[in-house]
């Protein structure tokens, strides 16, 4: 007898639900449309939406290198964990830094390449013209305009640029027609001054892996991956490295006593 409320509560309410879907009406859609209502307004959906890789709200701004104690963290890390990188660092000055791009532009002002201002083409100037006249290929030019796109789009900005981790930052910009992957880990290195590229694909870099361990051919990729895993979260400063080993190797001396080949 204890049984039987909760029985015939269930046997009741499925015969309702039956009686209503065999006869449905204005008012018999009601509990249907609002039971479905509910369970798509619950939390578990409500507060899960489609993240972007382009939310500059829900990514953390990687580290870049800025100041002397981060490059100071670096030697000491790079020293520490490679015995033969420590000996190349001792013999050479410090990496030094270069002006960071501001913080809302990854991109340099394009006057400060020439210390000149750039040349305008006159306003009647058609834009496929007006590239030429500054002297950008005509192959060049359908890169800068896929570029161009990618901004318009939305699908790349200044922010997201700046706020892009390693990985997806590389995946947008080597999918620009033009932008390859020794472009991409130069503007990481140079103008976003992140810490932890290693550019596999650059001559300087491989010849200098090779010649610090004593390799008989050049590393391939997946080979600099393995080698200089040790170096990481500061692979950048080892391949900074590895082309001032390089330099020292053109150059028949195996000291520099003031670089001035760059920095960060």
């Amino acid at each position: 007898m204890d049984h039987a409320a909760p029985q015939t509560t269930v046997i009741t309410t499925r015969s309702t639900v039956r009686k209503l879907r065999e006869s449905p009406s204005v008012s018999s859609k009601i509990p249907f449309q609002s039971r479905k209502i509910r369970k798509l307004a619950s939390p578990t959906t409500v507060h899960d939406p489609v993240k972007s890789p382009h939310q500059p709200s829900l990514v953390k701004i990687p580290k870049s290198l800025t100041t002397k104690p981060e490059i100071d963290v670096a030697l000491n890390h790079l020293r520490t964990s490679d015995p033969l990188l420590a000996t190349l660092i001792s013999t050479h000055p410090p990496p030094k830094l270069s002006p960071c791009n501001s913080a809302s532009s990854p991109f340099p002002n394009p006057s400060s390449s020439n210390n000149s201002p750039p040349k305008r083409p006159a306003r009647s100037t058609p834009l496929r013209f007006a590239l030429r006249e500054i002297g950008v290929s005509a192959r060049k030019a359908s890169y800068l305009h896929d570029l161009s796109d990618n901004f318009s789009t939305g699908f790349l900005s200044d922010t997201s640029i700046i706020t892009m981790d390693d990985e997806t930052l590389f995946q947008s910009l080597t999918s620009v027609k033009g932008i390859g992957p020794w472009s991409v880990h130069m503007f990481m290195i140079f103008s976003l001054h992140r810490p932890d590229v290693l550019p596999v694909g650059d001559l300087g870099v491989r010849k200098g892996v090779q010649s610090l361990y004593g390799l008989k051919e050049l590393p391939k990729p997946l080979q600099m991956e393995q080698i200089c895993e040790k170096w990481r979260p500061f692979r950048s400063v080892g391949s900074w490295y590895m082309w001032r080993l390089l330099e020292d190797k053109t150059k028949g001396n195996g000291k520099v006593e003031d670089d001035q080949s760059g920095g960060f």
